[in-house]
């Protein structure tokens, strides 16, 4: 997957499907188990447990779940987000900090000052220069040292040079063969001054030149656009003074225009004012048909008669439960009172026997 994939529409099916895989396999590096949706399931049912397994990860969804069935955009990204920060938190992951590769230091060139230059650095850039450029060409500076040189050479042997030895031929060899070595080419700076006052003279002269053609171009194309302006001014005044009755026309129309407006916006408020009048009793009317229907049905309906009788019957048949269990219960005490009956008159005989015998003894 590229870094936009789940931000722009390519394939809505092949990302929707994408989306839900690699939901669920960060929902399963979360910790909680989810099932791999397969290409013939349900996307609602998909699309509902992701969430919930989003809401239970405490991570609010204020966004409806017909978003997601896009498979891409900005909800999409965000469930993502959520689902892959809860999986870096599972898994204990933490950033450490970049190491960073050692570079190692560059010595720095001691640059010298154009002002110090000796001799010898002279003819090394010399040396330098004729080896780099196809051809040869001696600098001034370099011609300048040269004949510094040979000066103060000269000084020191002037009597050696007073008679030449050398043969013409040979010196004429000499030059032929040094002749092309000896071409002066002066370095111009750009940051001179004076080639600015000369870039600057140039450029006056060519405004100057080109003004002068143009001048009458644009003094031609004035005075065509000043008469224009000024026909379209009269006809301007013309139609102005030949519709001015029709102005005064639709402002009066204007004028009607918003008073009946007013009249229209007033009349609204009381029809609006009506209708919920009307709307009011029709409810009101509503209702009393409906408890009026009730009443009808309810004096029309035998249902009520026939519950009350089966009520009836039951009750009836209660009370005969009801009185046989006091018979019964009456029966029980009958027989626990004429018990104790004839235990209380047993017990006045045993007690009444023994005072007898005892007086006879």
């Amino acid at each position: 997957l590229n870094r936009h994939y789940f931000a722009l529409p390519t394939n809505p099916g092949e990302q929707f499907f994408m989306f839900c895989t690699l939901a669920a396999w960060l929902i399963a590096k979360a910790g909680h188990p989810f099932e791999q949706p397969q290409e013939y399931d349900d996307p609602n049912a998909i699309i509902s447990n992701v969430l919930s397994e989003l809401r239970s990860f405490g991570r609010p969804v204020d966004f409806p779940p017909s978003k997601l069935k896009a498979g891409y955009g900005e909800q999409v990204c965000y469930v993502l987000d959520c689902l892959a920060e809860e999986a870096l938190k599972y898994t204990g992951f933490s950033w450490k900090r970049p190491a960073y590769p050692k570079e190692e230091l560059e010595e720095e060139e001691i640059t010298e000052d154009a002002a110090e230059l000796t001799l010898n650095k002279l003819e090394e850039d010399v040396v330098e220069e004729e080896s780099d450029s196809e051809e040869n060409f001696i600098d001034l500076n370099v011609l300048k040292a040269q004949t510094y040189r040979s000066d103060i050479n000269d000084t020191a042997k002037q009597e050696e040079i007073l008679q030449s030895t050398t043969d013409a031929a040979e010196w004429n060899l000499e030059v032929e063969r040094v002749l092309p070595q000896l071409k002066v080419t002066v370095r111009t700076d750009n940051k001179d001054w004076r080639i600015h006052v000369d870039q600057m003279h140039q450029h006056k002269d060519g405004i100057e030149s080109s003004l002068k053609e143009t001048r009458g171009y644009l003094d031609k194309l004035h005075n065509e656009i000043s008469r224009t302006l000024e026909k379209i001014n009269s006809r301007e005044k013309y139609i102005n003074n030949q519709l001015e009755h029709l102005i005064q026309e639709y402002r009066s129309a204007q004028a009607l225009l918003s008073e009946a407006k007013e009249q229209y916006q007033e009349g609204s408020g009381g029809v609006t004012e009506r209708i919920k009048v009307l709307s009011e009793i029709t409810e009101v009317l509503e209702r009393v048909k409906q408890e009026t229907e009730e009443k009808g049905s309810s004096m029309t309906d035998g249902a009520p008669l026939v519950r009350i009788k089966q009520a009836l019957t039951k009750l009836k048949q209660e009370t005969i439960q009801v009185d046989i269990q006091i018979g019964v219960i009456e029966h029980t005490l009958l027989q626990s009172k004429l018990k104790e009956k004839s235990n209380m008159t047993r017990d006045m005989h045993a007690t009444m026997l023994p005072e007898a015998t005892v007086g006879a003894y």
